[in-house]
């Protein structure tokens, strides 16, 4: 049956397997958010231990889920992945250098006798939790306004700015998603922690952390607002039935409005980190990192379906409106996304195998007893 089917039915549901990784790595980006928070709801090295071993149980799985996110998109879209990866290199190397950084402090920092001292992989998990997702919001971004990019009869990239990509990081609206991502990051570290740590000991600390739950989610609303503005009053890059691309006055609107399920998806998931906000911050829940998780995964999932279907260019050029690549013209043969579809048979079974491990993790809290473990991070 899967044979059978046209390949424009098969790159729609290549993007839509790969926007899924996309939100669960976004939902999973708490473990980032917590790092970020370290400094600011501990306030001694025990408080400082607890964050550092419960975010470590996971931090592997969202690593994993963004490898497989880029996998995901070299496979069913190497045109995007080589004219991406090949051009912007460096934001890219970047990120990977702040992933690089996170491993290597989860592993040293509790080592006897580091070379840097465990305040110096403290600052590394900053890093990470702050640039790293803050680059990647930005990147993410261009899906909406653009890269500086044209690729020639051969399909090589020719990358017209000189930063390579970290160009992306200064463009207002490219800007206003990464730090919406990196308080969003926050506000589900916090929820995270409520969720996975034993508080009871502790009421002062507890307390902190909701808190910064609260703060966090605050100070993430202006570049919300910005960001939901602009998709409603931004030009968009529109292709016709040849191909054709050309700018269009309230693209993203008409996608919004043509896609009522997505625009569903959009407004459920914001209320439902509101209402994981408020379990959280202003309640004595412990759930509220489930209701935000599916909220920003819903988020994440209307962000990777706007800028793609409803004929629209997914990665486009500003130097060169028909460089631009849209989910058609940027995918893989027919041979190819029908095989790997034959192999999405198992994601299920793989999912299943990460909610197993997780439920086992998280068979009861961390507590301070956790911390006496040789292998405690």
């Amino acid at each position: 049956m899967i044979g059978n089917l046209d390949i424009t039915t098969l790159q729609q549901i290549w993007w839509i397997i790969c926007s899924v990784l996309g939100a669960l790595f976004l939902f999973l980006t708490f473990v980032q958010g917590g790092q970020t928070l370290l400094w600011q709801v501990a306030k001694d090295e025990q408080e400082k231990s607890l964050i550092i071993n419960s975010l470590g149980r996971k931090w592997e799985l969202t690593f994993t889920t963004l490898v497989m996110f880029g996998g995901a998109l070299f496979a069913a879209f190497p045109k995007f992945y080589a004219t991406s990866f090949g051009g912007a290199y460096w934001v890219w190397m970047l990120i990977l250098f702040t992933f690089i950084v996170q491993a290597v402090s989860y592993e040293y920092r509790t080592k006897p006798n580091n070379l840097l001292g465990s305040k110096v992989y403290e600052l590394f998990l900053f890093i990470n939790g702050s640039v790293g997702v803050l680059l990647i919001g930005a990147a993410v971004g261009t899906f909406f306004t653009g890269s500086n990019f044209m690729l020639n009869e051969m399909n090589q990239v020719i990358w017209t700015h000189p930063l390579r990509g970290l160009e992306a990081a200064f463009s207002l609206f490219n800007l206003s998603l990464g730090l919406f991502l990196v308080f969003n990051a926050r506000v589900l570290g916090s929820m995270y922690m409520i969720n996975n740590i034993d508080l009871f000991w502790n009421a002062d600390f507890e307390a902190r952390i909701r808190k910064s739950c609260m703060v966090n989610f605050l100070c993430s609303l202006p570049f919300l607002l910005y960001v939901l503005i602009s998709l409603l009053l931004i030009d968009g890059f529109a292709t016709d039935a040849a191909g054709v691309v050309s700018m269009e006055a309230n693209k993203y609107l008409h996608n919004l409005l043509a896609m009522p399920l997505v625009l569903g998806m959009l407004v459920v998931g914001i209320v439902l980190v509101l209402l994981g906000v408020t379990r959280t911050a202003l309640g004595n829940g412990t759930n509220g990192i489930w209701f935000g998780g599916l909220g920003t995964v819903l988020v994440g999932l209307a962000v990777f379906f706007t800028p793609a279907f409803n004929n629209t260019a997914f990665y486009p050029s500003k130097v060169d409106l028909q460089s631009s690549l849209t989910i058609f013209n940027a995918s893989s043969s027919h041979y190819t996304l029908t095989a790997m579809t034959y192999v999405a048979f198992l994601i299920p079974v793989v999912l299943g195998y990460i909610i197993y491990v997780w439920r086992q993790m998280d068979s009861k809290k961390i507590c301070l007893d956790d911390l006496k473990d040789r292998k405690a991070y």
